[in-house]
């Protein structure tokens, strides 16, 4: 997925998403129990970042779109809570910032999915395992690809949702979901119609390939990275995982 389609993502993620508030609870409690310092591999435009600095936590935050966080710094600014956050355009499999010693790192909602390699997703990992202080987190929350999901991704196209921006355009956004099992990919598709006053419409079509990964083919990919599982949460209820929940949320620590 290129920086262009991540930055027009981002230019209509705060309102695709406003209502996206499920999984703050489950960072703060877990950052509360890992520590101080947090590491958001993939923070977007602040979504999960400015709860946690509402919270008193340290946050570093990494995103490959400088769109995103352009945003993010938007929001930050308009608060108190300049010192205790750092911002930095990086991708994700490669990325360095200062420190290594995080207590807790975390790739919040399907970011992981981007990595559409076996190499990429190894990468990811130990680039995650080098920046955390011995013991620390890392957390990785996906997708449960589980039958009745999966059959869901038919290629049909839906409406998602209808919202309305700041300058009163209506947003319409389409979505639709193609498997290729070959792959373990899901082709995504987001249509995102802006209609203006005077009735005249923009669309953006973006297209992107997520790779989706089963259980234990993640518990591989951590210990391979030199992580411990220490847990699998099903749920941002923090709920164990089970057949048929709809989320893995995998909680592993660094030797």
């Amino acid at each position: 997925m290129t920086e262009t389609n991540f930055d027009t993502i981002a230019h209509y993620y705060d309102i695709i998403y406003a209502d996206r508030t499920d999984d703050i609870e489950l960072w703060l409690a877990l950052a509360a129990e890992a520590g101080t310092d947090i590491l958001e591999i993939g923070c977007g435009t602040g979504r999960v970042t400015i709860p946690l600095l509402e919270a008193g936590f340290r946050v570093t935050g990494i995103d490959i779109s400088p769109e995103a966080l352009s945003i993010a710094r938007k929001k930050v600014d308009e608060t108190d809570f300049g010192e205790q956050v750092t911002l930095a355009q990086a991708d994700m499999r490669n990325f360095r910032v200062p420190r290594t010693d995080f207590d807790m790192a975390f790739i919040p909602i399907n970011t992981f999915m981007h990595c559409l390699t076996t190499a990429d997703q190894q990468a990811t990992l130990k680039t995650a395992y080098h920046h955390l202080r011995s013991g620390g987190w890392l957390v990785v929350d996906v997708y449960h690809p589980y039958p009745p999901a999966l059959l869901e991704a038919d290629g049909r196209m839906e409406l998602a949702g209808q919202l309305s921006t700041a300058d009163n355009h209506t947003v319409q956004w389409f979505s639709s979901r193609q498997l290729q099992l070959d792959e373990q990919i899901q082709q995504v598709t987001f249509l995102l119609d802006e209609i203006d006053g005077a009735g005249n419409l923009r669309r953006h079509t973006l297209n992107f390939p997520m790779r989706y990964v089963h259980r234990f083919e993640m518990e591989l990919l951590l210990t391979g990275a030199g992580f411990s599982v220490m847990e699998i949460l099903g749920d941002y209820d923090q709920s164990l995982f089970y057949a048929e929940s709809p989320r893995m949320i995998f909680l592993a620590q660094k030797g």
